[in-house]
């Protein structure tokens, strides 16, 4: 699994479902840049259980994420087609109805291999023949890109664990405090709480005051 943490976020461009109802081309994040903070998410599929939860999840807090600047982008391998049949569906029949935030199709599955959560595996016989084991999917990997486009912040979780949206608000509110104040935050930090400054007399005061 590859760490792009202090790297540049792999840029794309790709057919996207934006509003809840508008097919578009040539979505990428790099058109953010500069503006606004990007968490990136991808699922593995749609029209599937554990998703919807997650989907439904970001769109909640979607103004929160709003207040911090920050533009949420969810991604799988389904073809923006399946995305949008999924944003038609109402959420008492699985669907995804309400959700506005885009949803990028990763259909030729490159946005996934540089992001490097694709499972499965491309395997080359000796007769140069190309096998395929398991499915080509996402795992559930999330990247939190700053305005540099540099990404700041990457987990990925396996198929059946479901993520903690408040978690992610969480390293966006650390990101933007050690942006703003220089300080950098401890275990368990949360926003208003005391950072500290990195120097042993910082670390010294704040454990001595915890």
């Amino acid at each position: 699994m590859s760490v792009l943490v202090g790297k540049p976020a792999p840029d794309f461009d790709a057919n996207a479902v934006i509003n809840g109802n508008e097919i578009v081309s040539d979505f990428n994040i790099s058109q953010f840049y500069e503006n606004q903070y990007v968490v990136l998410f991808f699922y593995p599929k749609d029209f599937t259980f554990v998703c919807p939860t997650e989907l439904h999840a970001f769109q909640e807090h979607l103004p929160a994420f709003e207040e911090r600047n920050v533009q949420v982008i969810g991604c799988s391998t389904d073809t923006e087609f399946s995305h949008w049949a999924w944003l038609q569906t109402p959420k008492n029949k699985g669907g995804i109805q309400g959700v506005t935030y885009p949803l990028v199709a990763d259909t030729n599955k490159t946005i996934s291999f540089d992001y490097d959560v694709l499972a499965g595996d491309y395997i080359t016989t000796d007769e140069d023949d190309v096998i395929i084991e398991g499915e080509l999917v996402a795992y559930r990997g999330l990247f939190l890109i700053d305005k540099e486009g540099i990404v700041q912040h990457q987990v990925v979780n396996n198929m059946p664990l479901g993520r903690n949206v408040a978690e992610v608000l969480r390293m966006v509110d650390a990101l933007q405090h050690v942006e703003e104040h220089g300080e950098v935050c401890p275990a368990n930090w949360a926003k208003d709480k005391e950072a500290m400054s990195a120097t042993h007399d910082g670390v010294a005061q704040y454990l001595a005051s915890h």
